[in-house]
């Protein structure tokens, strides 16, 4: 018997076609298992580690697709996700793969991040969980500082008044090197201890202390923060008078003098008034550099009382002087004699024409016979290792202003191209080109002390060409150099 089929039995053959269809689609629809991380219950990166694996099984992907790890934002949100980066693939099986991973630099450090895995077919994953809490939300931060650090000049102790404050502030000695203070990273807060304890409240790179204890910072990274990215320890005590005020020299005192010097380091306060002698020297600082000897004494306040420091800084170094004038006039011909004096022991001398060493001369004294830019570096050899430098300037007399020298003898008592005085000024340039085009000398104030190298001679006698512009007029002519 054939059953007739009406429009109601129709719609309900369509419904059954479509309840099947649909549970055997989803008998195979694509699905990522990811597992948990193991031991881990936060992702803190850095320069020293970023990397991280995270394990899933997956069903019913073609050949071919390829998973990344998906981070949330820093609210727990995948709304604007950000893709970790991959660092390899391994364990890759027909239903499983381990990818390592590592966090983005700049990641927004958070304690609300969601991970999952993210198929190129579009498919996504749940959440992981950590294995030790199950919970989906990871703190994750990269720490793009990872040193110690100081505050207040590394100093170990600092005082206040009864009833006054201090403010420590975190150091920035070097801003040029990036690395070298938490500060040079502006986005960074900080947590500050007292006693061990956390102060609450405060997270900015000063800190206002009114009581006695033991402060520090730590850099904060949230559930990442760690004890080694930290400060030293400053124990600030208490003065009715601020009597507590002193001085030290990072040399010692006495102290071998050097043209570094000493450094100078007072109590720790809140501004600073330093004297040498009685006269104003330094400024609102608490370090200074100190190259001579003298009373130094610095005025401290503490907030609410002030205190001076004093020292007698001493130096173990030595004396010397030599008998001529930074600049004088020489004479074609002319020569003199230059003598340094000095209590130096064991003293040893070195003698530069425009930056070279003169060989031979090596006693207390110098016969001058050419024009140039002189130097003597007197030495002390024993004791306290130092030396002192003098420097002074031979210059030529000018000559009939319409005589420009062209030819230069490198034998001859004078081995320098000497111009006209009324060249030799800030509104003059000077310029000395070769035979080869090459610019050689491109100078205003020209101070009669070309050539500084040696020349090449070759075969010939080479020849250069010369241009002065300045208030005189322009000048143009050719320089031979003869041996």
């Amino acid at each position: 018997m054939i059953q007739k089929i009406t429009p109601k039995n129709t719609t309900f053959i369509i419904i059954l076609f479509s309840i099947l269809f649909f549970a055997k689609s989803n008998m195979h629809a694509q699905t990522i298992l990811p597992q948990s991380f193991d031991d881990l219950e936060r992702l803190c990166a850095g320069g020293t580690f970023n990397e991280f694996y995270a394990t899933f099984s997956y069903v019913d992907f073609p050949a071919g697709t390829t998973f990344e790890v998906e981070l949330s934002d820093n609210l727990g949100n995948f709304t604007n996700s950000t893709i970790a980066t991959k660092l390899d693939v391994t364990d890759v099986t027909t239903t499983k793969q381990i990818i390592k991973f590592a966090l983005p630099v700049n990641l927004v450090g958070s304690e609300l991040y969601g991970i999952r895995i993210k198929s190129s077919t579009g498919v996504t994953s749940v959440r992981y969980k950590n294995s030790n809490t199950q919970a989906t939300d990871f703190p994750a931060y990269y720490k793009v500082f990872e040193g110690s650090f100081s505050i207040n000049g590394k100093s170990g102790t600092a005082t206040i008044c009864a009833g006054g404050s201090i403010t420590l502030n975190i150091d920035n000695d070097t801003p040029s090197v990036i690395t070298s203070s938490p500060l040079n990273y502006p986005n960074l807060k900080y947590r500050w201890f007292k006693d061990g304890a956390i102060i609450a409240g405060q997270s900015g790179k000063s800190l206002v202390v009114n009581s006695v204890g033991e402060y520090y910072a730590f850099v904060e990274y949230g559930a990442c923060t760690e004890p080694n990215i930290s400060s030293n320890r400053i124990t600030v005590t208490s003065s009715s008078s601020g009597s507590a005020a002193t001085i030290n020299s990072s040399l010692g005192n006495p102290f071998c003098a050097s043209a570094d010097g000493t450094v100078l380091t007072a109590t720790s306060g809140n501004s600073y008034a330093w004297k040498k002698d009685g006269k104003d020297f330094g400024g609102n600082t608490r370090t200074v550099k100190a190259t001579e000897s003298g009373i130094y004494t610095v005025s401290i306040d503490f907030g609410g009382c002030n205190a001076t420091g004093t020292i007698d800084l001493k130096s173990n170094g030595f004396n010397a002087s030599i008998d001529v004038a930074d600049e004088f006039k020489l004479d074609e011909g002319e020569t003199l004699n230059v003598t340094v004096t000095t209590d130096a022991a064991n003293p040893t001398y070195e003698w530069y024409l425009n930056n070279n060493l003169i060989s031979g001369a090596t006693t207390d004294s110098y016969l001058v016979a050419s024009i140039g830019t002189y130097k003597v570096k007197i030495s002390q050899s024993s004791g306290c290792i130092s030396s002192k430098e003098f420097i002074f300037q031979a210059k030529g007399k000018a000559g009939p202003s319409s005589v420009i020298p062209n030819i230069i003898s490198l034998s001859g008592a004078s081995p320098y191209w000497n111009i006209p005085d009324e060249y030799k000024n800030a509104n003059t340039k000077v310029m000395i080109i070769s035979s080869n085009g090459d610019m050689v000398l491109d100078v205003n104030n020209y101070q009669g002390d070309w050539p500084q190298t040696s020349i090449n001679f070759k075969n010939v006698n080479p020849v250069y060409y010369y241009v002065i512009k300045g208030d005189a007029g322009e000048k143009k002519g050719s320089i031979t150099v003869i041996r």
